[in-house]
């Protein structure tokens, strides 16, 4: 391992009590967002995530089960992995702490603070939460002896043993120190507040030791103790690094850069006892330590393990993958995007699948996806294929550089929605610029030079958007820059890139459009969660072994409906038409309203084709239409018939006659 100081990022180790959900899932996505904007920014990553396993109420769930703890842990510490390896967490670590090298690494703290004098022997008489694994003071509990915790309120059990206690009361003052003089160190600042006032109301010393029950890790040279739960699981973050045996791998990574968590365990635990245990070894602390906010319900309330409010991510991506029929791989980006993207950081936001489907549509089917799409689908329509000279817009590139520098302060302030947000900025942006600038227009009128100048500007702004959702949403990142034609769509861009407009070259040649995220028509929440799940992607972030979209693909087209009779097909009255007036639809993405004339009469006729044809560029296009179709009613207009267009990989594509036919005349 190189000896250059890596970029370490971690997640607490998830409680292996329950399965993952978009809870964890968000903090684990935060750390895998910014180990690949680190990478492309070169630098050197390290991505750490893993399970907390030693709690007792995992020995008495394994008992309940009937099964050995250590089997009964490693089943569900499983599943923690294989869900992040499906939503594309490209973690370098996964510890859990029944690991060996974690057991060596707690047992030497605790030989070296029990050296030190920072551990004493004392009896410890009050309560304890199995659930929360805390202790609490008979100050602390109501008669009803329940958990104080409101998302637990279990039984608390009544505990009087000899215990080692950790001098915590004895950091107060050197913690308040640090944290005043590196103001960077807890984030956010609000949160930094709390930690500060709970240090000031005066620091108990913590009991670290429970009886040996038969699960946990011994107190070294005394068997018939075990560590305390958060004194053990805390130590992670450092025996992950190799220490204390692998000086190298140690040096290459600590301190920690970001320390990434949910708010509840951040005042006590992250902020407090984790600090003032590094104080006490005389190690480096981390060099930042953020909690965000919770899901919560419409009415304010925490969603988690204990509600069953939340839903695991892979479910979440397998449901989008079935209501838009999106490929697996962009199904999890969609996830990885909204999750991002509709968590406000420094507060708590309502979790809503209704409202995150809303976003999918609006964010990736309308703008992103559109924006795309409709580029290079001009780009061959109008430039035959290939990338013009470079001639980016100076206006286009102010704006852009401006959203580019937003899109860094937020990621320095782990903003990861405002980040998104100022990529987003340059989308609708450009989705602007093409129904300003309109290019079916300029094509109709012969500006060649005009066209050629404004479509390289949109490619040039959908690259760049390609590299600011790289960490965010890896496999868009690449489809996009595969589309674009881009030599190299299967790496991971480089930031520089983003810095820059007129790098694509003129030449190349764009790939024929296809929709990254169709649109959901029914955004209603499923009743249950479908199946089955997208395919795990790879972990890996530099390499890549998959072809990148938009590569030809080599599976046969399915073999379509059941035959019919040549009597059925001879009810269809086909004719030829010619497009007199078109307009869009109010309120409806996909529509526009036809007038068309079909020889002896005009009708009107309503097409979902415009994600892929502007009103302009259909006037006077002759096409073919089913004239004798039920009318039906839509968004409150009459379609008096169907044109007819051909379905490539899920766009649009009207068929019209190679020669100039007479509006009406019969298709046979």
């Amino acid at each position: 391992m190189s000896s250059e100081k890596r970029y370490y990022v971690t997640t607490p180790i998830y409680y292996v009590n329950g399965r993952p959900h978009i809870g964890s899932g968000l903090t684990t996505l935060c750390c895998d967002f910014l180990k690949r904007y680190h990478a492309m920014r070169g630098r050197e990553t390290w991505f750490l995530t893993g399970t907390d396993e030693n709690a007792t109420k995992n020995q008495e769930a394994a008992q309940e089960a009937g099964v050995e703890a250590l089997e009964f842990v490693t089943g569900l510490a499983e599943e923690f992995r294989s869900a992040w390896r499906a939503m594309n967490y490209a973690f370098d670590d996964f510890i859990r702490t029944t690991e060996p090298r974690h057991v060596r690494a707690v047992q030497e703290v605790f030989r070296r603070l029990r050296d030190s004098g920072d551990l004493y022997r004392g009896m410890y008489e009050g309560w304890y939460c199995v659930s929360d694994e805390t202790f609490f003071r008979d100050t602390d509990v109501k008669e009803d002896r329940l958990c104080p915790n409101d998302e637990c309120r279990k039984p608390l059990r009544r505990v009087q043993e000899e215990n080692y206690f950790f001098r915590l009361s004895a950091y107060g003052d050197r913690l308040l120190a640090h944290i005043e003089a590196n103001p960077e160190f807890l984030q956010p600042d609000f949160r930094r507040n709390e930690v500060i006032a709970f240090i000031k109301q005066g620091l108990r010393d913590a009991s670290v030791t429970r009886a040996n029950n038969g699960w946990g890790i011994p107190v070294p040279d005394e068997p018939d103790k075990v560590i305390y739960v958060w004194f053990d699981a805390l130590i992670n973050y450092l025996a992950a690094t190799g220490w204390p045996d692998d000086e190298e791998m140690y040096r290459s990574l600590w301190p920690a850069d970001a320390h990434m968590m949910a708010k509840e365990i951040f005042v006590r635990f992250h902020a407090t006892l984790w600090p003032a245990m590094l104080m006490a070894l005389g190690l480096p602390l981390p060099r930042q330590v953020y909690a965000h906010g919770w899901w919560v319900s419409s009415e304010g309330k925490k969603e988690g393990k204990r509600t069953g409010g939340l839903p695991h991510p892979v479910e979440m991506a397998a449901d989008i993958q079935q209501r838009a029929g999106a490929a697996s791989e962009l199904a999890v980006d969609a996830v990885r995007y909204l999750l991002l993207r509709e968590m406000v950081f420094h507060g708590d936001s309502e979790f809503s699948r209704e409202s995150f489907l809303r976003r999918y549509n609006t964010d990736l089917a309308n703008d992103l996806g559109n924006l795309g799409n409709r580029t290079v689908a001009m780009v061959g329509r109008y430039l035959g294929g290939e990338v013009p000279r470079p001639a980016p817009d100076p206006e286009v590139g102010a704006f852009v550089r401006a959203a580019v520098e937003d899109y860094e302060v937020a990621v320095r302030e782990f903003r990861f929605n405002a980040a998104l947000e100022a990529a987003m900025r340059i989308v609708a942006h450009m989705n602007k610029v093409i129904e300003h600038r309109a290019p079916w227009a300029l094509a109709k009128q012969g500006r060649t030079e005009e066209l050629a100048d404004v479509l390289y500007t949109c490619l040039e702004a959908v690259r760049v958007v390609s590299v600011l959702i790289a960490p965010a949403m890896p496999a868009t990142s690449q489809a996009l820059r595969a589309n674009l034609g881009m030599a190299d769509a299967a790496e991971s861009p480089a930031w520089d890139e983003a810095l820059q407009l007129g790098l694509l070259q003129p030449g190349t040649r764009v790939a024929s459009p296809r929709p990254l995220f169709p649109r959901i028509q029914d955004v209603a929440p499923a009743q249950s969660a479908p199946s089955p799940a997208p395919s795990p992607a790879p972990a890996a972030v530099e390499k890549r072994e998959e072809k990148p979209m938009g590569t030809p693909s080599t599976e046969p087209v399915s073999a379509g409906p059941a035959t019919i009779t040549f009597d059925d097909f001879a009810k269809l009255d086909l004719r030829v038409a010619r497009v007199v007036e078109v307009e869009p639809v109010p309120n409806a993405t996909k529509l526009l309203k036809l007038t068309v004339d079909l020889g002896t009469e005009t009708r009107t006729i309503l097409a979902g084709i415009a994600e892929m044809y502007q009103p302009d560029e259909l006037k006077d296009k002759l096409i073919v239409v089913v004239a004798n179709l039920q009318p039906r009613k839509m968004r409150g207009i009459e379609s008096q018939g169907m044109l007819l267009a051909a379905d490539v990989d899920g766009q649009a594509i009207i068929l019209q006659p190679e020669t100039q036919v007479p509006p009406g005349s019969r298709v046979r």
